[in-house]
């Protein structure tokens, strides 16, 4: 279904302190070489402050000088902690009070997922000024006893205000998610939750640390995203040469590189930062697309597509006309 509105606002925050390739090598006893060719990340943002104040910085550069919004999303990959919300936590960090806050959570899928529910809520009306935020650690839940999978981690946080728009076809024109269960134990945090309790005797360290077998991930969720292209361009009578600009989730150079590689898609039409970010979970499709506003890549009337793979194993797409 699509959700007429109009993106107003955009901000990211990335960290200061910059931890490169040759840094991180020394820590998972691997060379600078092998952690750029495996990950494709040069260097990563680590942060010193946690996910709602990071947050909070994008949101005020998305903000500006609008109204207060009358309903803040979080949509990030792991929260500041179980109970309560993060979103509560933001809206606390922007000087707010009385603002609805909630999450909507699919793992690094949350910005997508959250604006397909922002369209609808300012499709019913419900509210008109909704303020998304997605920030993420990465860096927190690094198992350096998995190298690959702690060379791809890095901070980031980015927000987007969205209100109505007056123009037909402006926001969301099409969305579409998926999910495998046979994919849920390939990328995973074990502890934290009812599973693997903190109390738990069995409980280790290394349940509370992200765990990913990244070649599975990829092999499996390769041809199921070629098919949901397919699916979504298909059935919006469009052509991969129709779409300005296509933001993939930053999972990993092998996997922003797939989409020119295998996907058809030109390289200069696939927004690529995650050599100079690495994988920030939620964070890294929003803030592609705010990078890739900064920097005149897209600008009002754009035809985009954002998709991307999350754990689960889940696929989600959305096409927006910004």
């Amino acid at each position: 279904m699509r959700f007429q509105f109009k993106i107003t606002g955009l901000g990211y925050y990335l960290p200061p302190h910059i931890e490169t390739a040759e840094e991180l090598s020394k820590k998972i006893n691997k060379t600078e070489r092998w952690v750029i060719s495996r990950a494709g990340v040069s260097e990563r943002r680590v942060s010193s402050i946690d996910v709602d104040q990071m947050g909070a910085r994008a949101a005020r550069d998305a903000i500006g000088d609008k109204p207060q919004p009358d309903l803040i999303i979080n949509a990030s990959g792991v929260p500041k902690q179980t109970i309560p919300d993060t979103s509560v936590f933001i809206q606390r960090e922007l000087g707010y009070d009385g603002i609805p806050s909630f999450s909507v959570h699919s793992t690094c899928l949350s910005f997508i997922t959250a604006l397909n529910v922002a369209g609808s809520l300012i499709h019913s009306k419900s509210y008109s000024r909704i303020l998304i935020v997605s920030s993420d650690r990465g860096t927190r839940g690094r198992n350096y006893k998995e190298p690959e999978s702690a060379s791809l981690l890095g901070d980031a946080a980015a927000a987007v205000y969205i209100e109505p728009s007056s123009d037909d076809g402006q926001g969301l024109v099409d969305f579409e998610m998926s999910s495998w269960p046979e994919g849920a134990n390939m990328t995973q945090v074990r502890g934290g939750g009812t599973n693997l309790h903190p109390q738990d005797e069995l409980t280790t360290d290394d349940d509370n640390l992200f765990s990913m077998n990244g070649p599975d991930v990829f092999r499996m969720s390769l041809p199921k995203v070629y098919d949901m292209i397919q699916d979504i361009l298909g059935r919006n009578s469009l052509k991969r040469s129709d779409i300005d600009l296509l933001i993939p989730h930053q999972a990993s150079g092998k996997g922003v590189k797939a989409y020119s590689k295998f996907g058809g898609f030109s390289h200069e039409r696939v927004m690529d930062i995650v050599n100079e970010t690495g994988n920030c979970v939620a964070a890294s499709l929003p803030l592609a697309l705010v990078m890739a506003h900064e920097k005149k890549l897209i600008q009002e009337g754009s035809l985009v597509l954002l998709v991307g793979t999350g754990a689960g194993l889940s696929i989600a797409s959305a096409i927006i006309k910004v």
